[in-house]
């Protein structure tokens, strides 16, 4: 089996697989969440985070924005544009969301107020699967990879901190890198905070 189609067959698993949780199992991990992020001081010092409105079973993160909120940080959503590039939307309690082309949820604002990816401290990634490397399976759309391609061949950890959000039965032993992709720094779990990059070489 070739690699394009081994990554849609372990999408459409993981896909299932995530659909398939109970409402209890999501609450808890939206709280086992928000534990291991309160690990990472990032999240108490940067003040430029952005993270994702879950949608199709994802991980929550109502309780990471809640404590953004509160704590009076800026906290931002993606906006995709036409050309497959992502840029983000601040995102507050009186936001005005709509669904995009892909049904997800964005902010509705003027495009004088989108944010570059390079101008977040912190981003927290959506993913369908990742390896304790920093690789992620995503959706196929290449969207992040393309908006923080700046960071490839840059000494990492870099600004933003990416760390992939997922379920810990997401992860697999390993994935298999493309060229294009780009490397979290780390990955939140409901269980663990995981350092990519302590990780061990392939």
């Amino acid at each position: 089996m070739n690699a394009i189609a081994t990554r849609q067959e372990l999408r459409q698993r993981l896909r299932e697989q995530r659909a398939g949780l109970p409402a209890t199992q999501r609450i808890a991990a939206a709280q086992g969440l928000l534990q291991q992020l309160q690990l990472l001081p990032e999240l108490s010092v940067d003040d430029r985070i952005g993270g994702y409105f879950a949608v199709n079973g994802e991980l929550s993160l109502h309780l990471v924005v809640a404590q953004c909120w509160r704590q009076g940080k800026a906290f931002h959503l993606p906006v995709a544009g036409a050309d497959r590039q992502l840029r983000f939307a601040r995102y507050s309690a009186a936001s005005t969301v709509q669904p995009n082309r892909f049904g997800i949820p964005e902010p509705a604002v003027a495009p004088d107020e989108l944010v570059d990816p390079a101008a977040l401290e912190l981003v927290l990634v959506p993913l369908l699967g990742f390896d304790r490397r920093g690789h992620r399976l995503g959706y196929g759309g290449g969207f992040y990879d393309r908006s923080f391609a700046f960071l490839q061949g840059v000494e990492r950890p870099a600004l933003p901190l990416l760390v992939g959000i997922g379920y810990s039965f997401q992860e697999v032993d390993t994935l298999a890198a493309e060229t294009w992709d780009v490397k979290l720094d780390l990955i939140a779990t409901e269980r663990e905070l995981i350092d990519c990059g302590g990780a061990p070489p392939p």
